[in-house]
C-alpha cells in the first residue's frame, strides 16, 4: 500500500487538473490526451497517467479507444438532448426537496457559489463560471439529502459541460443570474413548489440556448490549457 500511495496521489492530481480544464473548456471535446504528453507535463510515468485517464473515463469525461488512445468525450446531438431530458426529470423534484430541507448553513453555501459565479463572469472567465454554476446544481442535490440522485446529477452536470462546450450559442450567459437568484429565494422561503417550478423553467431555458447541430471544435495545446 505504501509503495503505491504516491502514484495514486499523482494520478488524483492529474485527474483533478484535467477535469478542471475540461469543465472550464480549456480542453475541448474530442481533444486527444496523449499519455506521453500528459506524462511529460506532469513529470510522471505512463502507469500514473493511465490511472488518471481511467478515472476520467469512469466519470464520463474521457473515452479510451483501443489502439487510438484517450480523447475528451465528444457528445452527439442525441446525447445532448438526453442529458438535459434526464436533468429535467431529476432536478425539479430535487429542488423541491432541497427547499423543504434547507438550513442557514446550506443557504450560505449556495450564496457563496452564486457570488463566485458572478465574479467569474465579471472577470471574463465564462469557463470558470460554468463550473461554479454546475456546482450550484450539485449542492442543491446534496442539500436535498438524496445521495443516489446526487450521484446521477453530478454525472449529468459533467456531461452538460461537454455539451455546452460544443453547442452553446451565448458564451456570455452560462446560467442566467436571475435563475439562480430566484431559486435561492425559494430556498430562503422554504417554498418547495416554487423551487420545483423555477428549476423546470431554468432547465428549459438552458436547452433553448443550445444550437443542436453536429459540430466539431478544436483547441490549443494541452500544456497551455493546463497553464504549465
Amino acid at each position: 500500500m505504501d509503495q503505491t500511495s504516491p502514484e495514486r496521489a499523482s494520478a488524483d492530481t492529474i485527474s483533478e487538473r484535467l477535469t478542471e480544464a475540461i469543465h472550464e473548456h480549456r480542453i475541448l471535446p474530442g481533444a486527444k490526451l496523449s499519455e506521453d504528453e500528459v506524462g511529460e507535463i506532469f513529470s510522471v510515468g505512463r502507469t500514473v497517467v493511465r490511472q488518471a485517464l481511467r478515472a476520467l473515463a469512469h466519470d464520463g469525461l474521457v473515452q479510451i479507444e483501443r489502439n487510438r488512445g484517450a480523447f475528451v468525450a465528444n457528445p452527439s446531438v442525441r446525447e445532448a438532448r438526453e442529458v438535459f431530458e434526464a436533468r429535467a426529470l431529476l432536478e425539479p423534484r430535487t429542488a423541491r426537496a432541497a427547499a423543504e430541507r434547507t438550513t442557514p448553513e446550506a443557504l450560505k453555501l449556495l450564496e457563496r457559489h452564486m457570488e463566485e459565479e458572478h465574479a467569474a463572469m465579471a472577470a471574463g472567465e465564462p469557463g470558470r463560471a460554468l463550473k461554479l454554476s454546475g456546482q450550484f446544481h450539485i449542492e442543491i442535490a446534496r442539500i436535498a439529502d438524496q445521495a443516489t440522485i446526487e450521484a446521477f446529477i453530478r454525472q449529468l452536470v459533467s456531461r452538460s459541460s461537454l455539451v455546452i462546450a460544443l453547442y452553446w450559442r451565448r458564451r456570455n450567459a452560462m446560467c442566467e443570474s436571475h435563475a439562480h437568484h430566484a431559486l435561492l429565494q425559494a430556498f430562503r422561503d422554504k417554498d418547495g413548489t416554487a423551487a420545483e417550478e423555477l428549476m423546470t423553467s431554468h432547465l428549459v431555458d438552458l436547452v433553448s440556448q443550445l444550437d443542436l447541430v453536429e459540430t466539431r471544435k478544436t483547441g490549443g495545446s494541452l500544456r497551455a490549457a493546463l497553464s504549465l
